[in-house]
């Protein structure tokens, strides 16, 4: 991976002082407090970086209605991955003929009914879901998820999803023989891209994609950068203006009335947020210590099972020792992370500040073990 400047622009959080404010109203559990400002300027650096690229914000990410408003008011577009999430923004007024349906697997009742709110863009990576789809709308605009490099993310998505070269050529043929309206291409670099020539290698291959759909016979009329652009946690991050640079230079390879979105979700809200839970008591096993949140992987805090890595403060002030952070739950599999640096003299009742955790943390969360929802406070 290549090196990287570090972001241009100054970091963007939300001011610790407010999380104190909240706090001094008292706490019953645990909660992410967002401040929608943050949002709207993160939404206002995406359209600057890439001009010609509209954001269409991964719902999933934060799916609270007052967020969507929020980002539907900078002019920012949507994309879903369920009809939960479609019925949101149709209650916001948000056209649906502007949502993108951009999971690659749809159950054929969530396609019609998609169908029948007035969805028109819906993602496949495979001939089976192209038939599925076309079998329910023959006029439904499809775009392809090609596979493309994950190196230096996070957290890879490639594997699950995304066409390979030959299975990309059995796509086109097969809609060219559908008479289909295959009409574009996706990527995803991967969750937390750290590595900005990602971008290039996708639009690459996109091109190289869009012309054998032209030789198939097919238009191709939509360029989707997808998501994985990166937010501050403990790593640098590449800036978004050398990404833009990236992205704008590999769009040169289209023309002009193409149409180009991305799918942002964690850059738009997750620096806006902070995310406090309590520990609920500490132990020594092995000679390790353990800390209990009274929000784990299932009340909040899950990505950090994949190896994402959160600034966590307190109001400690002992010297960091290495720490296994579990949750509340009976699960043996609420442990999100084993080699969490943390003060020595945490106790039980202290609170837990997860700074820039405005995305994929309420939106995990479930009530499993009967634990409660976190609150969502919305500035």
């Amino acid at each position: 991976m290549p090196p990287f400047t570090a972001d241009a622009h100054a970091e963007l959080s939300l001011d610790f002082s407010v999380v104190q404010a909240q706090l001094a109203k008292g706490y019953e559990k645990p909660f992410l407090i967002l401040d929608t400002s943050i949002v709207r300027e993160k939404a206002r650096r995406f359209f600057a970086a890439m001009p010609r690229v509209r954001p269409h914000f991964a719902v999933k990410s934060n799916p609270d209605s007052r967020v969507l408003a929020v980002l539907k008011e900078e002019g920012v577009g949507f994309e879903i991955a369920s009809i939960a999430e479609l019925d949101q923004l149709l209650a916001l007024g948000v056209p649906a003929a502007e949502v993108f349906y951009s999971n690659p697997m749809k159950s054929r009742a969530y396609v019609e009914y998609a169908v029948a709110k007035g969805v028109e863009w819906f993602v496949i990576d495979s001939v089976e879901e192209l038939e599925k789809v076309h079998s329910v709308s023959p006029t439904a605009k499809t775009y392809l998820r090609v596979f493309t490099s994950n190196v230096g993310s996070d957290w890879p998505l490639s594997g699950k999803f995304g066409a390979y070269d030959a299975e990309t050529t059995d796509i086109i043929r097969r809609a060219a023989e559908l008479k289909a309206n295959l009409a574009g291409v996706t990527f995803h670099v991967g969750s937390q891209c750290l590595n900005p020539e990602n971008w290039k290698i996708g639009l690459d291959t996109t091109r190289r994609v869009f012309d054998e759909m032209i030789a198939a016979g097919l238009t191709p009329t939509l360029v989707n950068i997808g998501g994985g652009y990166p937010v501050t946690h403990t790593k640098d991050i590449p800036s978004m203006a050398e990404i833009g640079a990236i992205v704008n230079e590999g769009l040169k390879a289209f023309p002009p009335e193409v149409r180009v979105i991305g799918e942002p979700g964690r850059y738009l809200v997750s620096d806006a947020g902070y995310f406090v839970c309590r520990v609920v008591g500490t132990a020594t096993r092995q000679g390790q210590r353990w800390v209990y949140f009274d929000a784990g992987m299932f009340g909040g805090i899950i990505e950090t099972t994949e190896g994402l890595k959160y600034t966590m403060l307190t109001d400690r002030t002992a010297a960091d020792i290495v720490w296994t952070v579990a949750g509340p739950t009976c699960d043996s599999l609420d442990i999100c992370t084993r080699d969490q640096l943390l003060p020595a003299d945490l106790v039980e009742g202290d609170f837990i500040y997860i700074k820039n955790a405005g995305a994929y943390t309420t939106a995990y969360a479930s009530t499993f073990n009967g634990f409660p929802l976190p609150d969502v406070i919305v500035l």
